[in-house]
């Protein structure tokens, strides 16, 4: 299931220190012996001379519940759902950041918490660099201990019999996909995070990259378990539900609602948080406006993750030449400022359409609209696909720009692409490539609509092959047929047969299709977006 595609859910967005959301967020580091960390940013160029200011930090937390923590009552070994997993959405553009760096200090050097990390040291410079510049220095030097998930996955890879390990650095959605089986949208990245207010979609969207930090640990670390690697007979750290991978959780009715949401609704739960803090003597010291915490206290690591912090933690230090942005220095000849304008000027007009596309009649094509999507926009390809339009993808798994270009010439197709520097090629071809400006999928698909002026017909919507772009067999398969099609190639579940569908073969691939209510949902949801019934 797609994180984005879930109703909104109540996320921590900590915007002020004098809020409920911080005091909460205050708690739970205290409380916490496993984060998890992201951050977001406004994308930029990379030959600007600073770096770029972190609009957001995410925090995932796996709070060391127990059940008298949360409901004052239990013997130690009830669920207590997914209350262990908080996450919080730092707004850094809010916050006065000399009022959070010591907090956040604490935390990234404390022994007492794993932190967990996808590539996180590029996240670390440019945090350390937005603290420096408002008067916190040294700002961020180091995390330790660390995990990064990339190891947790070669770990996990090399566990697994007879495969082979893969040389190519994986994605957090692909790792997240094989250990988890969910697939994380990566449509809003690079979206504007400096704009505020943040959208639904775009909070949802951060806390879930934290929060499947937390899971893809809680696999490793039971695996780890089973492996004997941990000390018997210790208490488990978090309910059960909190080793499920979130596909489980999601598909959960009665949890769905709350992976992100908090129980601090009832007096009774923030009078325990208060106790927490008295018990533990958190004593403030004001200076100006600024509060900070004279010492802090957290609950030391288990014996189970003070064996893995030994096997396999690390630690993330940045030198004092990670703390300066390196302008690029290409070898050759200089270009002159004319060049370098024309060709930012040739960019600027290539995002705007003029047309004819390649298909055109008059160009000898077939008057068939064809599309080219490149990596960046692989989602929009199959909803091009799900509205009848052809919208094929690159032949290799990561073309060259020549290669796409070629292709995109051969079959007369538009490339659609996100990639400003596609652009910048000089051997491109009038009206070859057009920069999609949305980030959507849904958006996309009515900026292509617009902009390239295609008829969309209800009697379209469906009828090409959503895995690979090919068109159905005109005349529909019986039972009979689609079974003897199948066989050995697709599972049919049983209960359709007495249903009296008509099936659908692909030409190309030979995937079958059926007229179910996914069907159905699918054909209202694109005449919904094409807006069919106005």
């Amino acid at each position: 299931m797609d994180p984005k595609e879930l109703k909104p859910l109540n996320i921590q967005f900590v915007s002020s220190t004098d809020s409920a959301e911080f005091s909460r967020l205050e708690w739970a580091m205290n409380r916490s012996s496993v984060v998890g960390l992201d951050a977001e940013w406004k994308p930029h160029r990379s030959q600007q001379s600073s770096y770029p200011f972190v609009s957001l930090l995410q925090i995932a937390c796996r709070i060391d519940c127990t059940p008298s923590d949360v409901d004052g009552h239990g013997d130690g070994d009830e669920e207590v759902e997914d209350n262990d997993l908080l996450v919080f959405l730092l707004d850094l553009l809010a916050v006065p950041l000399p009022s959070i760096w010591e907090l956040l200090r604490d935390m990234f050097v404390s022994p007492d918490i794993l932190k967990l990390g996808f590539r996180f040291k590029q996240d670390l410079i440019y945090l350390s660099s937005t603290f420096h510049s408002q008067g916190c220095a040294p700002g961020f030097d180091r995390i330790e201990p660390f995990l990064d998930i990339t190891s947790i996955y070669d770990h996990l890879q090399r566990k697994q019999p007879g495969r082979k390990l893969s040389k190519e650095t994986k994605s957090l959605s692909t790792i997240c996909e094989e250990v988890l089986g969910i697939s994380l949208s990566k449509e809003l990245q690079c979206s504007d995070w400096s704009h505020r207010p943040l959208t639904e979609e775009q909070k949802l969207y951060a806390a879930a990259d934290a929060h499947c930090l937390l899971k893809i640990f809680s696999v490793f670390q039971g695996k780890i378990d089973k492996e004997g690697n941990s000390l018997h007979d210790t208490t488990p750290l978090h309910s059960p539900i909190a080793i499920l991978g979130l596909k489980q959780i999601f598909e959960k009715p009665d949890v769905c609602v709350n992976v992100f949401s908090l129980k601090f609704g009832e007096a009774s739960d923030m009078v325990r948080a208060t106790a927490y803090f008295e018990i533990h003597q958190r004593n403030y010291s004001v200076v100006g406006s600024i509060s900070k915490p004279s010492h802090r206290k957290t609950i030391p690591l288990d014996e189970s993750l003070s064996k893995i912090v030994q096997k396999y933690g690390g630690k993330i230090l940045l030198k004092d030449s990670d703390k300066k942005p390196r302008n690029s220095k290409k070898k050759g000849k200089k270009q002159s400022s004319v060049n370098l304008s024309c060709r930012e000027r040739r960019v600027e007009n290539s995002s705007d359409w003029q047309g004819p596309p390649p298909w055109d009649l008059s160009l000898g094509g077939d008057g068939c609209p064809k599309f080219l999507c490149d990596v960046m926009v692989e989602g929009l390809a199959k909803h091009l696909r799900c509205v009848g339009i052809d919208a094929a993808v690159p032949c290799l798994k990561k073309p060259e720009p020549r290669q796409l270009i070629d292709q995109a010439q051969k079959e007369k197709r538009v490339i659609l692409t996100r990639d400003a520097k596609l652009l910048r090629h000089d051997y491109l071809i009038r009206n070859q490539v057009y920069r999609v400006k949305t980030l959507l999928k849904n958006d996309q698909l009515l900026e292509v609509i617009e902009t390239f002026r295609l008829n969309i017909s209800e009697d379209q919507l469906m009828s090409r092959c959503t895995k690979c772009n090919g068109r159905f067999i005109q005349k529909p398969l019986t039972t009979e047929e689609a079974i003897a099609a199948a066989k050995g190639f697709q599972v049919i579940p049983n209960c359709l047969f007495n249903k009296n569908l008509e099936f659908w073969q692909c030409t190309d691939c030979n995937q079958l299709y059926w007229e179910g209510t996914q069907y159905h949902n699918a054909v209202q949801k694109f005449i919904d977006v094409c807006k069919l019934n106005e």
